[in-house]
């Protein structure tokens, strides 16, 4: 896998956000927020479009696709409510309800990788913290 700070293409600049095709969703990374969109099969799910700003990101919390499960990163933030705040030991499906998580299959894991990186080395630049699993 290439890395964040070997491959330019992956390091956007302040003006050129990368986008990044998830399981029913597409998130797409600014300098300073990432944007959420839902398809309309989701919608009717009941999940909603969401913008995040990292500045208001306390962590990062992602779990790889695999086989058996979807992946996710949650863009974890202090207005979350009830559970997702404490980050303790819940299942993957009530972060999949967040506006805040994209998804990911097995099939789109390098996407999956790609973003998780990239949204972590762009919050470190804007002054976040460290990636949780």
């Amino acid at each position: 896998m290439r890395s964040f700070s070997e491959d330019p293409a992956l390091r956007p600049p302040p003006w050129q956000p990368l986008v990044f095709k998830g399981y029913l969703a597409t998130a797409t990374l600014h300098h300073d927020r990432v944007d959420i969109r839902r398809s309309r099969l989701a919608k009717l799910g009941g999940n909603k479009d969401a913008t995040v700003a990292l500045a208001d990101v306390v962590r990062i919390v992602s779990k790889e696709p695999t086989l058996l499960v979807n992946g996710y990163v949650f863009l974890a933030t202090e207005s979350d409510p009830g559970p997702l705040r404490g980050f303790a030991a819940r299942p993957a499906g009530q972060v999949a309800g967040n506006p805040h998580t994209i998804m990911f299959t097995l099939a789109r894991a390098k996407a999956f990788a790609a973003f998780l990186e990239s949204a972590d080395a762009t919050w470190r630049a804007n002054g976040g913290g460290a990636v949780g699993a």
